[in-house]
């Protein structure tokens, strides 16, 4: 078994569309990024790719290249599987921590938990989706953070 960890965070900017582990929310703003700013797929590729010393996807996937501006964060998460299959690894569980004062994000458990089902090809059982607020002493209220563990089985 391996085990990789992964964090990300982007600011919340008007104009954009919110989606958070490849689910569109309803909210006035959303993540600013290069891609489409889903800090939750952005946290659990790191943590894929983090179980298979695959590096982080900033190095793959740079900030400074025009051709996926606006990529779809799911082609992100596809790499890292892919990756991390490549490496011998298969997904045992995930737990992914949200964090942000608002929206609020209880009620969308699980339609993120049937998302990251789908994206990775595991049962709903194998991911555990949770959200924390921090009183604006962390994050704040413009912003999201996601922190993800990625537990792998050999395959």
């Amino acid at each position: 078994m391996r085990v990789g960890f992964g964090f990300d965070a982007h600011e919340l900017v008007g104009g954009k569309r919110l989606i958070l582990g490849g689910v569109q929310i309803e909210f006035e703003k959303g993540l600013r990024g290069h891609s489409d700013g889903d800090v939750v797929l952005h946290a659990l590729s790191d943590a894929l790719l983090g179980s298979c010393a695959g590096g982080d996807i900033g190095m793959y996937f740079r900030d400074d290249d025009g051709k996926i501006e606006g990529i779809d964060s799911r082609r992100i998460l596809e790499f890292a599987l892919q990756k991390a299959h490549e490496s011998g690894l298969k997904i045992h569980n995930i737990d992914l921590v949200l964090v942000a004062d608002r929206p609020k994000l209880s009620g969308l458990y699980d339609a993120i938990r049937r998302s990251m089902s789908e994206c990775c090809g595991v049962g709903e059982r194998a991911v555990s989706v949770k959200a924390k607020t921090t009183e604006g002493t962390m994050v704040g209220k413009d912003a999201i953070a996601c922190f993800a563990i990625a537990l792998m089985d050999e395959l």
